[in-house]
């Protein structure tokens, strides 16, 4: 790739900085009216207590946002220092597997829930997964 940008390229920048109309944000109009269709929290980091704990206020606030979809990352697990005990369960030691377990034994949090991907939840190559919530009536 050359770092040099030809005249053309920098009379066409020129032009654009020039002109009077901009570009739209079609981000304001959604953040202003809070209809936010999706949202994603990071747990890495977290225990198990902790992370628990973070999702389920997390889905609450979510569900009465009215946000239709939940994007989150555990991590894979590849680093867990659980991996190393052989006393506990491999699986749900990793937050990428309890965090969706403990949801899924959550009747409170699954009657605001629609489905989970479990699909990404058992693919060794991804290291998050979604939640699509209910809309309130």
């Amino acid at each position: 790739m050359t770092n040099k940008l030809s005249d053309k390229d920098k009379r066409d920048w020129q032009n654009f900085l020039d002109r009077s109309e901009k570009l739209h944000n079609k981000d304001v109009g959604q953040l202003n009216n809070q209809k936010i269709s999706d949202r994603t929290i990071d747990l890495h980091g977290y225990t198990l207590e902790e992370a628990n704990k973070k999702i389920s206020e997390f889905i609450e606030n979510c569900y009465a946002n009215k946000v239709k979809k939940i994007n989150v990352i555990t991590g894979k697990g590849m680093r867990s220092k659980n991996l190393n005990d052989p006393y506990q369960s491999k699986d749900l030691s990793i937050l990428k597997h309890s965090v969706p377990e403990y949801i899924k034994n959550n009747s409170e949090l699954m009657s605001k829930i629609i489905n989970i991907d479990f699909d990404s939840v058992n693919s060794p190559s991804k290291g998050n997964f979604d939640i699509f919530l209910k809309t309130i009536k």
